[in-house]
C-alpha cells in the first residue's frame, strides 16, 4: 500500500515528534532527580545544632526601660555549630508570655549582621516589643525570648526560653503629625501663629534647632491655633499641658520622641567651616535665627598644591559648652566642584566623621579669592543644607 507523499511526510514528522517527547521526558526526569539529589545534599549540609543554653540576661530579669539613646541590654547565648563547619546565623525572637514562637511578635539579627552569638538590644527596641506584646505606656509586664540558629534555612529554636519583665516608657498613644515650639521663651514669642516647626525625623520623633531665652516660658504644640494640644519637658520626660524654661539663653537642638516620652536638649555653642587643605577653620558662622547660621562677606582662598587649587571643606558644630563636637558634610565621600547644573542635593548636609578629607564638599571655582556669604540652614520643611554665594552675585 502506498502512502500519499504528504501523508508520508506527516507520518514521519509524527514519529520524530513522539521520539523527541519520549527522550525529553526521560531527560527531564533525570534532571529533576539529579537536582533533587543536589538539593537534598546541599540542604543536608546547611543543618546547624540548636542553641542549648542562654547566658544573658538572667531569667525573670526585671528592666525599667530608659529613654537614653545609650541604654541597651546584651542578649548572649551559647554558640551553635554548623554541619559544614561554617558560620552560623542567629536571630533573637520575642513572643508574648505563653507563646510558642511559631509566630514571634518580633525578631532581630544578632550583632555583626547575625554572625555573633550576642545581640545589643536598645531599650527603645524593647519598648516597641512591649507595645507589640500589648503593654500600655508605663505599664509593667512579661515578654519571653529565645534564639534561632540557622544557615539561612532550616532554622532551629534554642532549647531554652527565658522570661523578661519590662516597664514600658511613658510614650503617647496618639503621636502628633506636626510639632511646634511657641511661647515667650521661644524665637516666635507668645504669638502661636509664629510658632516654629520641628522637623519630623522618624515616626513619632521630631527635631529642631532654635534659640531659647532663659527664665521665659515656652511649650510644644501639635498645631498653631488655640485648640492645639500642648506638651512640655519635665526634665527628660515629655508630658502634656504645661510650660518649660531653660536656665541659660542659647541655641539648642531639641529632640522629642513621642513613642518613648523622651526629651533631649543639646546646647549648640558654635558652628564653624572647616578647610581640609590646611586642617583649620576659616571662620565661625553666628546664629541668626530660625535654624540658620550665617557669616557675611568672608574671604575664601583655595590652597595651591602641585596639582592645582584645593577647595575642600565641611562644617563642625561645637556642643555641650565646648566639650563635644559634631561634624556635618556631604553624603558623598568625595565630590567635584559644583557648577550651574549641579543639583540642590549637592549641598545637603549629613552627620559625618571628623576625618580631615572624607565627605568634604568643594567650593565652586568662582569662590576662590573672593568675599562670600555662607549660610547653614537646618529647618523643618527641607533637607539640612547650606548656601554659599559670592558677594555681588544674585
Amino acid at each position: 500500500m502506498k502512502l500519499h507523499k504528504s501523508k508520508a511526510v506527516n507520518f514521519q514528522k509524527d514519529k520524530i515528534m513522539k521520539t523527541l517527547v519520549v527522550k525529553s521526558t526521560i531527560f527531564l526526569s533525570f534532571l529533576f532527580a539529579l537536582m533533587s539529589c543536589v538539593n537534598d545534599d546541599t540542604l543536608e549540609h546547611l543543618k546547624v545544632t540548636t542553641v542549648k543554653t542562654l547566658y544573658a540576661p538572667d531569667n525573670n530579669k526585671a528592666v525599667k526601660l530608659e529613654s537614653s539613646a545609650s541604654a541597651n541590654i546584651l542578649f548572649e547565648w551559647e554558640q551553635a555549630k554548623a554541619e559544614d563547619g561554617g558560620l552560623v546565623m542567629y536571630e533573637v525572637a520575642f513572643d508574648v508570655e505563653g507563646g510558642d514562637f511559631s509566630k514571634p511578635i518580633y525578631k532581630l539579627t544578632s550583632d555583626n549582621n547575625g554572625t555573633y552569638n550576642y545581640a545589643t538590644v536598645t531599650h527603645k527596641t524593647l519598648n516597641k516589643i512591649g507595645a507589640l506584646a500589648g503593654l500600655n505606656s508605663s505599664e509593667t509586664g512579661n515578654i519571653i525570648w529565645t534564639v534561632f540558629s540557622s544557615k539561612g534555612v532550616n532554622e532551629v529554636k534554642a532549647e531554652e526560653v527565658r522570661t523578661m519583665t519590662i516597664t514600658r516608657l511613658a510614650g503617647f498613644a496618639e503621636v502628633p503629625t506636626d510639632v511646634y515650639v511657641t511661647g515667650e521663651g521661644s524665637e516666635g514669642g507668645a504669638d502661636v501663629s509664629k510658632a516654629i516647626k520641628f522637623k519630623a525625623v522618624a515616626n513619632g520623633e521630631f527635631e529642631i534647632y532654635t534659640k531659647l531665652t532663659a527664665g521665659k516660658k515656652y511649650h510644644f504644640a501639635d498645631g498653631t491655633n488655640a485648640a492645639a494640644k500642648t506638651y512640655f519637658a519635665d526634665g527628660e520626660v515629655l508630658k502634656e499641658n504645661g510650660e518649660s524654661t531653660v536656665a541659660k539663653t542659647g541655641v539648642y537642638r531639641i529632640n522629642l520622641d513621642f513613642t518613648t516620652g523622651a526629651v533631649v536638649y543639646t546646647e549648640i555653642s558654635k558652628m564653624e567651616i572647616f578647610f581640609a587643605p590646611t586642617n583649620s577653620y576659616l571662620f565661625e558662622l553666628p546664629y541668626v535665627g530660625q535654624g540658620v547660621w550665617k557669616a557675611a562677606s568672608q574671604p575664601i582662598t583655595f590652597k595651591q598644591e602641585g596639582w592645582g587649587r584645593d577647595e575642600r571643606y565641611k562644617f563642625r558644630m561645637t556642643v555641650k559648652e565646648g566639650t563635644e563636637f559634631e561634624w556635618f558634610g556631604s553624603v558623598n565621600g568625595d565630590n567635584s566642584r559644583p557648577n550651574n547644573s549641579t543639583p540642590e542635593s549637592f549641598w545637603y548636609m549629613v552627620p559625618v566623621s571628623g576625618d580631615q578629607w572624607n565627605n568634604c564638599f568643594k567650593f565652586a571655582g568662582e569662590i576662590d579669592n573672593s568675599l562670600s556669604d555662607v549660610s547653614v540652614v537646618f529647618q523643618a520643611d527641607n533637607s539640612y543644607t547650606h548656601i554659599i554665594k559670592k558677594v555681588g552675585d544674585q
